[in-house]
């Protein structure tokens, strides 16, 4: 039997990574017009391009270069591969980002080329999650072609298989790329290897090749080796071809493909704790971004989105750029965010005006989320420097009180006062609550808090692999230290909370931690504040677990997974379960565990772009994640995942509140 050998010209563009943004689009205009140039020259080539961001920038710059393109995509020889907006990391977005992902791609396809491919395209992605699958078929998608993680990091039963996340659940055609994405120069050797690992009964294979970063695509020696190899080599058969001609050739064989259920891990466990910011930064534009859809559904976020999807990338959102790159990285977050907080805010303003006058000062909230909210509010009306008077009551739409707490202020200076109090609604739902300080109002609550609590330990580990953590699947399990901790110190003592704050310190860094107790609820609340200054370590929270367990359920994009606790750092979203013990962990993004222990990554000091096998000794060598960063945890010891999910998703989506004062009478 004679195997095809399909040979897909392209070249994987990393816009951002060891050189910033302007240096991507360069290389994106320079590929491009390679790649034109190429095509004009040899009529039976065929070049495939994924990323909807490079076409954008080529048309955004190059009108010419863009016409070119457009005249090949029509002639059927420069292919639209992937489709999605960039070539994002595959588990760290959230779900809703993943969707935004793709349908920034597909609309902008969609409206330039009037076409969209059935083939999804990350082929530098360092792991996928096992909502994928789902996330491709609803967009129309069935075809996949990833690379990582390679047949050293995970064992596949073929090169080409099917793959679903769950039982039972929509499964898409899978190829992995053998050796690279882009060879540079083909042999026998390399050829063969592409050809290896075939399910029975497939004759046809993908050999990836092109010259990529700042390369261009197919090289003129590449051109010419593969049109005098054609049929060099015995049993293999060699043709420019494209992703789609592969995949058609083989559909008709789906039945003989094994299948493979669940994610595809792992490449580089790294990646999910080093440079914390760019992760906290997406995460808040994607949650902020959403808040502003659901209060104003006619704003146009385009910009925004496309801002914030486009550092979904796998080595920026993964934190293996540059650390000079990521200036302008925290700009474009920093503008999409503060887009979404503009236009959430004046459209809650702008719905007070619906409101009558009312001769009490007001409350208005609105839950800026899909999903129904029953969650704790923290908000400081302006009283005038007059403080809270005793008694005042914050009566509801029925006129009922609503209990509330005064908490101490964020201030350092003037009389400021903070409330605490929980609203409940449901999505989009607007709440109007009124201050009644004539009413005489008592709280009955009160707050048990333990009698004596330490809580989960934090623990320092070594760590000298690579920004990355190439080679490893986990990390040491003996600390060098644990944190010390001064006496707790009682902050809030009221009817509706009651927090402790301890400061401490771990290596060299300084730790506080704010402990907080909710009346009514089964969680103890920790906030904790880390001045970090260690290099080549790592910080972990360490959670025993007293009746051991073999697996837990992990927050993934857009769902969750059943894991087993083999010791292997794997991605985080949000949560985590083992038994009916949670923690909501919004801030976190890795996570291992045994049967005997969960740990939380924190924090992990790698230096930035540092790549084995160098050596790591760089004169301007950069220490990742110095200063201050800040995390929210909620222990449970009795939960379910749909609990873990409503406080996850409460705490990133908190109600937006404002004053409303119109209607009250003119101060004496």
């Amino acid at each position: 039997m004679t195997t095809t050998v399909h040979v897909i010209f392209n070249a994987h563009l990393d816009p951002i990574w060891l050189w910033p943004w302007t240096a991507g689009l360069d290389e994106a205009l320079a590929t491009c017009r390679s790649a034109c140039d190429r095509l004009d020259a040899h009529p039976d080539l065929f070049y495939s391009r994924n990323e909807a961001w490079v076409y954008d920038m080529v048309e955004r710059t190059d009108a010419v270069l863009f016409a070119r393109i457009k005249a090949h995509v029509d002639s059927g020889r420069w292919e639209i591969v992937g489709g999605w907006w960039i070539q994002p990391d595959c588990n760290a977005p959230s779900g809703f980002g993943f969707e935004r992902q793709i349908s920034l791609g597909r609309d902008y396809f969609q409206s330039r080329f009037g076409r969209f491919p059935r083939t999804g395209y990350n082929v530098d992605s360092f792991g996928h999650c096992a909502t994928l699958p789902g996330f491709l078929r609803a967009a129309g998608q069935d075809r996949y072609v990833m690379m990582r993680p390679q047949e050293h990091e995970m064992a596949l039963p073929a090169r080409l298989f099917r793959w679903r996340g769950y039982e039972d659940t929509p499964e898409v055609t899978v190829f992995r790329i053998s050796g690279a994405y882009c060879h540079r120069q083909l042999d026998e050797a390399t050829v063969r290897r592409c050809a290896s690992e075939l399910p029975d009964g497939i004759s046809h294979t993908m050999c990836f090749a092109g010259v990529g970063d700042h390369g261009g695509g197919p090289s003129e020696e590449l051109i010419a080796w593969v049109q005098a190899h054609q049929s060099a080599f015995d049993g293999l058969r060699l043709e420019f071809s494209t992703t789609e001609r592969f995949f058609d050739a083989v559909a008709a064989d789906a039945d003989k493909l094994p299948l493979v259920t669940g994610e595809l891990q792992m490449h580089a466990v790294g990646c999910y704790t080093v440079h914390r910011a760019v992760k906290t930064g997406v995460r808040r534009a994607e949650h902020l971004l959403r808040q502003a859809e659901i209060v104003d559904p006619v704003a146009d976020l385009t910009e925004a989105w496309r801002k914030t999807v486009f550092h979904h990338f796998h080595d920026t959102m993964g934190g293996t750029c540059l650390p000079s790159a990521y200036v302008q990285v925290d700009a474009q977050l920093g503008y999409a965010r503060a887009v979404a907080d503009e236009v959430a805010n004046l459209a809650l303003r702008r719905g007070l005006c619906e409101l009558p006058d009312d001769e009490l000062q007001r409350i208005v909230a609105v839950n800026a989320s899909d999903v129904a909210a029953d969650s704790w509010v923290e908000f400081e009306p302006w009283l005038d420097g007059r403080g809270w008077p005793e008694g005042t009551a914050l009566l509801d739409e029925r006129g009922a009180p609503v209990p509330h707490q005064i908490m101490a202020q964020e201030a350092q200076s003037g009389g400021l006062t903070r409330l605490l109090f929980k609203l409940r609604g449901g999505p989009g739902e607007r709440r109007v609550l009124r201050m009644d300080r004539e009413a005489g109002w008592q709280s009955t609550a009160s707050v048990h808090t333990p009698g004596t609590f330490t809580g989960p330990l934090l623990e320092l580990i070594e760590d000298l692999s690579d920004t990355w953590s190439h080679g490893l699947d986990r990390y040491a399990e003996t600390p060098v230290a644990t944190a010390e901790w001064e006496a707790p110190e009682s902050v809030d003592a009221g009817p509706l909370m009651h927090s402790l704050v301890r400061h401490g310190r771990i290596g060299e860094s300084r730790l506080t931690a704010e402990w907080r107790w909710y009346a009514g609820e089964l969680f103890a609340e920790c906030r904790l504040k880390v001045h970090w200054l260690e290099a080549r370590r790592l910080l972990k929270l360490n959670l025993p677990l007293e009746q051991g367990a073999a697996s837990r359920l992990d927050g993934i994009p857009g769902g969750s997974l059943v894991r087993a606790n083999d010791g292997k750092e794997r991605p985080l979203r949000d949560w985590t379960l083992v038994g009916n013990v949670g923690v909501v962990c919004p801030d976190v993004f890795a996570l291992d565990g045994t049967p005997e222990r969960l740990r939380l990554t924190l924090l992990r000091s790698a230096l930035m772009a540092h790549h084995d096998p160098h050596p790591g000794t760089a004169p301007r060598a950069v220490v990742s994640d110095q200063g201050v960063h800040e995390f929210r945890f909620r222990f449970y010891l009795d939960a379910t995942a749909e609990r873990l999910e409503h406080d996850a998703m409460a705490w990133q989506r908190p109600w937006l509140v404002a004053d409303l004062t119109r209607g009250m009478p003119p101060r004496a």
